[in-house]
């Protein structure tokens, strides 16, 4: 039911008859959900409600009623997040405007498996410790068995330049400076009819900001 946490709300397909104790009605807008998927929305709706039949299908959800009394939702990176039960037993989470389950990094990593995961973790560990080479260096040393037991494979790597992004040490490392041409410059004298009536000049500068872009600004 609420907006805020949804991304391209859209009419359905086909309408939704729900039917609760206070009859029935109908659903006919849906949107996606970060980390989520596509869920019903319903603006009259009174609670933003998850089916946990569904939940379990994206994470791990694990429940100890001797340990905490809640569920736990297992995201891919390893940490939890948490449904506890309110004071009349309906398990809920407390949620803002702007995160739901995951974040932003964490869309790209709900596209795999937590195995597929943890490998692409491992890949770019095994990156930095063998001194950052390239993606494709690495891949060479991968299919080339020139690492010994190599945990690894070229699609996990592959995994870890969608999920991470770029190495930035290996960009750093790899990056030279390069030596810009001299300009040159020529100086032309000043006609003399010039100086003599402009040998004494002030000249005023300061630096305006513009919706934050800096001018520098003359007189």
């Amino acid at each position: 039911m609420n907006k805020k946490l949804l991304k391209n709300v859209c009419d359905a397909k086909k309408p939704l008859s729900l039917h609760c104790n206070a009859g029935m009605a109908t659903v006919n807008k849906v949107g996606d959900l970060a980390g989520y998927g596509t869920v019903w929305y319903f603006e009259e709706g009174i609670a933003n409600i998850l089916s946990l039949n569904n939940v379990k299908k994206k994470y791990r959800v694990t429940y100890d009623s001797t340990a905490s009394d809640c569920f736990e939702v297992h995201r891919a990176d390893g940490t939890k997040h948490i449904f506890k039960p309110s004071k009349k037993g309906l398990l809920y989470s407390s949620v803002n405007n702007n995160i739901f389950l995951v974040t932003t990094i964490e869309d790209k990593i709900n596209k795999y498996s937590i195995r597929e995961y943890s490998n692409a973790k491992k890949a770019r560990e095994l990156q930095n410790i063998i001194g950052r080479p390239s993606n494709q260096d690495l891949i060479n040393y991968v299919e080339s068995n020139m690492i010994p037991n190599c945990p690894i494979t070229k699609q996990d790597i592959l995994r870890a330049e969608d999920i991470f992004g770029p190495n930035l040490e290996s960009v750093k490392g790899k990056t030279t400076h390069t030596m810009q041409e001299h300009v040159q410059v020529n100086l032309d004298d000043l006609p003399k009819e010039i100086m003599e009536k402009h040998s004494d000049v002030t000249l005023a500068i300061d630096v305006m900001f513009i919706n934050r872009i800096p001018f520098v600004i003359t007189t």
